[in-house]
């Protein structure tokens, strides 16, 4: 703590670090889903929110942090089983998986 005395009589000024919590950044370049069609990644990190164009029956958008070939990546979906898949099993990462498509939907495996 640092004091400021022209402020105040030897006031402590707080540190924002000591009192906010670290953001969760996703980092890495982005990718798209579809280049990662039955490839094998490693998911480190994820986040779902409201979805800017609401094109999915859930309006939201997931934003998967992969690591492929030793590369940080960030891909962007609203695939709303693969959501559904990291809401359900989001607690698991850091996990090993494919992505797939099936028909019209992708899904890990």
């Amino acid at each position: 703590m640092l004091c400021i005395c022209r402020w105040s009589p030897c006031r402590e000024v707080k540190r924002f670090a000591d009192f906010a919590d670290a953001p969760s950044v996703l980092d890495g370049d982005k990718i798209k889903l579809d280049d990662l069609i039955n490839r094998e990644v490693t998911v480190i990190g994820s986040r779902i929110t409201e979805s800017k164009f609401g094109k999915n029956k859930s309006g939201k958008c997931l934003t998967l942090q992969i690591e492929i070939d030793g590369v940080h990546k960030v891909v962007f979906t609203g695939s709303d089983v693969l959501i559904g898949q990291m809401e359900k099993y989001g607690d698991e990462i850091p996990f090993i998986a494919v992505i797939k498509k099936v028909e019209r939907f992708y899904t890990l495996s």
